[in-house]
């Protein structure tokens, strides 16, 4: 069985590089959204036009992010979506949202001081880790039975 997997949210620390590493020798694939917080934020003005409006930049932007973000949510068989400290990622609940209206299997990665907030997120999913290695974790145990250690 190969797995499929979207790694969504915060883009500021390491926890995607740290699946990717924990989950080799797996049958996974990763995907994930643009992870350069500047050509994300920029995309939609450098390959349509600039905008004088930072509303309308941004909204280019979000636009043509969304391409990418649709195709990988929906091709993918796991979403794994990371609520980080740094900022409120808005868009990181709404991929959580759109991966369970889809019925994809859901993965919250966040640290405690967020479980009040995100209650209804957590309850969508099917598991919630604290650290990226808890999710390589849950990852061999689906594909290979085999439990840490």
């Amino acid at each position: 069985m190969t797995l499929n997997i979207y790694l969504s949210g915060e883009i500021h620390t390491d926890w995607r590089e740290r699946i990717v590493e924990g989950a080799k020798g797996l049958d996974v694939t990763f995907n994930s959204p643009v992870t350069d917080h500047a050509a994300s934020d920029d995309c939609g003005v450098a390959i349509l036009g600039a905008e004088d409006d930072k509303y309308w930049h941004d909204h280019k932007g979000a636009m043509v992010n969304a391409i990418r973000t649709r195709k990988g949510i929906a091709d993918a068989d796991v979403v794994v979506v990371r609520f980080g400290d740094k900022y409120k990622q808005w868009n990181a609940a709404f991929d959580a949202g759109y991966a369970s209206a889809l019925g994809k299997s859901l993965i919250i990665l966040q640290p405690p001081e967020h479980d009040h907030a995100l209650k209804e997120v957590n309850a969508a999913a099917l598991a919630m880790a604290r650290e990226p290695e808890q999710v390589v974790h849950i990852l061999q145990y689906v594909l290979e039975g085999r439990l840490p250690g």
